[in-house]
């Protein structure tokens, strides 16, 4: 979601606590499931990376694909 992709990735926010703002892209939730925890193999597939609630707003923005498509 950070590296600028022209179309929306998708935003799944990672937990239900509003001032823990985590989230990554509908690729990482599809990797996340398949290995059913934070392993070494999602976390090399993810590059999570921290970013300012700014940015994170920014990305939000761009990356929400609206219900129904």
């Amino acid at each position: 979601m950070l590296q600028g992709q022209p179309a929306p990735a998708g935003f799944v926010e990672n937990s239900s606590d509003p001032n823990d703002l985590q989230a990554w892209c509908y690729l990482c939730e599809d990797k996340f499931q398949l290995e059913g925890d934070m392993t070494d193999a999602f976390r090399e597939f993810n590059g999570m990376a921290m970013i300012c609630i700014v940015c994170y707003a920014d990305a939000k923005t761009r990356h929400t694909i609206p219900a129904g498509q």
